[in-house]
């Protein structure tokens, strides 16, 4: 018995419909204007509602303190007051943005793509991981600037004394007085040749950059690294065994959410919490002290 079998048309794409299309113009320069309009009225309103003096004549013999970077850059300059200059603006940017850039290589799931939050427990760990990022961040800001200590003193009468200054400020682990470190620490040499490039006038001695400052590299590097790999890892691992991170985008999300709220902190102290002499204040009570021409 012969067997007929019928060939079906291939299915072709359905053409969208003329309403569902939406132009350049005017729908969307038309949006775009609008919001533009209404930007401008909120700013002009803002302008007059809230007093923004001009400082006083530029004196170039005289900085400004506090002297503060564009507010985009302030999480930076605020990095700068709790480790080494380089590690703040170079190194710790730059591995930033190349973890950034491995993110798509990491995680190559096509599950739940385009869409937010498609992982079960991705709400959990976001707004789990920006809290932590950004309380945390507080808590070592305070912890690094020493006011904890005059804060515990002042309220409640307690002081760690010198045995516990390290408790009180990272920066005390340089004392010797309170660390006991050996004599040769602070001069650990690591070239074999005697470098001159910094030496001025007969006599000079060798630059620093021929010698390792153990305390002060640790402190400046090797504890806010500590605590930048440290507790990331410590985060994710945690939220792993709660069972929230399960797979690897649940990672990346932990990780990513928990910089955001670091990089908010850090952005929003450096803006209106420091004072003069980089000082941690009160919002309310900074002030500007300007260099006034002969007023120097």
């Amino acid at each position: 018995m012969a067997t007929v079998v019928v060939a079906r048309p291939a299915a072709r794409p359905t053409p969208r419909a003329r309403d569902e299309e939406v132009l350049v113009w005017p729908d969307l320069v038309f949006v775009e204007f609008i919001s533009a309009l209404l930007f401008t009225v909120l700013l002009f309103l803002l302008s007059y509602v809230m007093n923004a003096p001009l400082l006083d004549e530029a004196n170039a013999n005289v900085t400004n303190d506090p002297a503060k970077a564009p507010w985009y850059l302030l999480n930076l300059q605020e990095l700068l007051l709790h480790m080494n200059a380089a590690l703040a603006g170079i190194v710790v940017p730059t591995v930033w943005l190349i973890i950034l850039a491995a993110f798509p290589y990491f995680d190559r799931s096509t599950e739940g793509q385009g869409r937010w939050f498609a992982d079960v427990n991705s709400v959990k760990n976001t707004v789990l991981s920006l809290m932590v990022g950004f309380w945390g961040t507080l808590a070592l800001i305070i912890w690094n600037s020493g006011k904890a200590a005059l804060w515990l003193k002042d309220w409640f009468g307690f002081s760690g004394g010198d045995t516990l200054a390290f408790l009180e400020r990272s920066a005390a682990l340089k004392d010797p007085s309170v660390v006991p470190w050996p004599g040769w620490s602070d001069s650990i040499p690591y070239l074999w040749f005697n470098l001159k490039i910094l030496d001025e006038g007969p006599g000079a001695g060798v630059t620093t950059f021929q010698h390792i400052d153990l305390p002060t590299l640790l402190v400046d590097i090797g504890i806010p690294t500590g605590f930048m790999v440290g507790l990331a890892c410590l985060l994710i691992y945690a939220l792993w065994k709660a069972g929230w991170v399960l797979t690897r985008r649940d990672a990346l999300i932990t990780l990513m959410s928990g910089f955001v709220g670091a990089f908010l902190m850090l952005t929003i102290i450096g803006t209106a919490f420091r004072g003069p002499g980089q000082d941690l204040i009160w919002p309310w009570d900074l002030r500007t002290l300007e260099g006034i021409p002969g007023q120097e």
